[in-house]
């Protein structure tokens, strides 16, 4: 379907005439970064805004690196950019791995994490990876900088916290302190698919901290608070991961839809938390199973 809504298509070259359109425009326009979400809501006539604001030709956005004890996400940054970085594949390999399991090669090619963030659906991958890591969302307008909590961001299905007027400019988020290892699990239909049934993200360090995120079993992404508390300063068993598995099912909202019934959801859920975990401790260990190995 071709797009049949006329708007001003606008591509700025620098972030201050980007805001500046953005300031014109307000809530009437719409960025542009990869645009796997936002053209297919054009198409579908779901968005009709006055302005699309391109920002790919902003170079300023483009930066990956480490810097100061943080990784720096720049707002154009691919997951493909993501799962081929030697630094974030040493430092923060569960981001790469997460990376290889969105959609296709193609949408990889294209789609950001920060265009995965404000797209704010229950299913982003982006989400339960970031909520691990407290990362922060950059803001900017004409007026004002802001560095947004991750926990903060989602304000509920499609809604995010960020202003009319700001334009997402990159993520960051800190180095884990301690040795660590992590795991990120994903359920899908078919091979290729972009949307999550569920997913399980999971982080385990040296000292027994655990770090427990859900997407797509909840009107957004969120962190398992209930199953952190169960497993926190503990070594990993059997019976504290069968007791975390029946947890976990308790502490989400999984929904019956196009893709899956909540009983499904919620069963795979305890499924991939238990075997995320066990995937983990394992990496933590120098053991398998490899980043980017299939877990489902």
């Amino acid at each position: 379907m071709a797009i049949t809504h006329e708007f001003e298509y606008l591509r700025p070259a620098t972030l201050g005439k980007a805001l500046k359109a953005l300031a014109k425009y307000g809530r009437k326009a719409k960025v542009l970064a990869g645009g796997t979400d936002l053209v297919g809501l054009l198409n579908d006539e779901i968005l009709q805004p006055d302005a699309v604001i391109d920002i790919k030709a902003i170079e300023e956005l483009r930066a990956l690196e480490f810097k100061n004890g943080k990784l720096q996400i720049g707002a154009l940054t691919t997951f493909s950019e993501l799962l081929e970085s030697d630094e974030v594949r040493r430092k923060f390999p569960v981001i790469a791995e997460m990376a290889g399991w969105v959609a296709s090669l193609g949408i990889r090619n294209r789609a950001t994490m920060a265009g995965n963030i404000c797209s704010a659906v229950p299913c982003c991958d982006s989400g339960p990876i970031l909520l691990l890591y407290d990362a922060l969302i950059h803001a900017k307008s004409r007026d004002e900088k802001r560095k947004i909590p991750i926990a903060q961001w989602f304000a509920g299905p499609r809604k995010t916290v960020l202003k009319n007027k700001e334009i997402v400019t990159g993520l960051s988020m800190p180095e884990w302190d301690i040795p660590h290892a992590a795991c990120f699990v994903k359920l899908r239909r078919y091979e290729g698919e972009d949307l999550a049934q569920a997913s399980v993200a999971v982080l385990v360090d040296k000292a027994n901290n655990y770090r427990i995120a859900y997407g797509s079993v909840g009107p957004k992404p969120f962190r398992g608070a209930a199953v952190e508390a169960l497993l926190t300063g503990k070594p990993l068993n059997e019976a504290l991961l069968k007791k975390a598995v029946e947890l976990a099912r308790l502490e989400i909202q999984p929904i019956t839809d196009i893709r899956s019934t909540k009983e499904y959801r919620s069963h795979m859920t305890g499924v991939m938390l238990e075997r995320g975990l066990r995937a983990a401790v394992s990496r933590l260990a120098g053991k398998g199973p490899a980043y980017g190995a299939s877990l489902i």
